[in-house]
C-alpha cells in the first residue's frame, strides 16, 4: 500500500488503457471507497452501475460530445462506473432542502467520486472522471429510475502509460487567514 500523499500526488485522469482486465477483488475494494466515504446525515446518496458489456459502453460512447477525449475510455477500459445521485435526500430534513445550495447530492457525489478515484490509483488502476456527455440518452442507455441522476462516468482500469503532473497553484496563493 503506498503513502496517502503520494497516491494523492500521482493519481492522474488516464484515457488509456492496458487490455487487461479489472479483479473482482480490486472492483470491490474500489467500491468499498464509496462505501465509507463521508455523505450529509449519513444518507449515503450514490448509486453505482458497474459496466463491462462492451456494447452497454459503446452506446454510452455515444453519449458523449464529439470531441470529447475520454470517448476512447469509456469504449476501451475493462469497466466503466456510472455514478448515480438519489434527489431529494441528501441536503434535506423531513423532505425540506435545508442549505442555501439546494440538493446535496453532488458534494456528496464529489465525495465519493474522490474516494474511489485515490483507491483506485492505490491499486495501480487508472480512473478519468467523464462529465460532459448527454445525460439524459445515458440514463436511458442504463435504466437510471426517475428520482435519481446520473452525474459521471469513470472509466476504471490499468494505466497504457503514466503521466507527469500538471503545475500547482502554491498554497500561499489559495490559502486565507481569518479573512479572504
Amino acid at each position: 500500500m503506498a503513502d496517502f500523499t503520494e497516491v494523492l500526488q500521482k493519481r492522474r485522469s488516464i484515457r488509456n488503457y492496458e487490455e487487461r482486465d479489472v479483479s473482482e477483488e480490486s472492483l470491490k475494494e474500489v467500491l468499498e471507497a464509496v462505501q465509507w466515504s463521508p455523505s450529509w446525515a449519513n444518507t449515503q446518496c450514490w448509486e453505482v452501475i458497474v459496466v463491462r458489456d462492451p456494447e452497454i459502453k459503446t452506446k454510452l460512447q455515444e453519449t458523449l460530445s464529439k470531441g470529447n477525449p475520454a470517448t476512447k475510455a469509456v469504449g476501451n477500459a475493462p469497466i466503466v462506473l456510472a455514478l448515480c445521485g438519489k434527489l431529494q435526500s441528501s441536503g434535506y430534513y423531513k423532505a425540506e432542502v435545508t442549505t442555501k445550495f439546494g440538493d446535496w447530492f453532488m458534494y456528496d457525489l464529489g465525495i465519493a467520486t474522490q474516494s474511489l478515484c485515490l483507491a483506485a490509483r492505490n491499486l495501480g488502476l487508472g480512473t478519468v472522471v467523464v462529465g460532459l456527455f448527454d445525460h439524459d440518452r445515458a440514463k436511458t442507455v442504463l435504466g437510471v429510475p426517475d428520482g435519481y441522476e446520473l452525474v459521471s462516468l469513470i472509466p476504471l482500469g490499468f494505466p497504457a502509460k503514466e503521466s507527469s503532473a500538471p503545475k500547482r497553484r502554491d498554497i500561499a496563493e489559495f490559502t486565507h487567514h481569518e479573512r479572504f
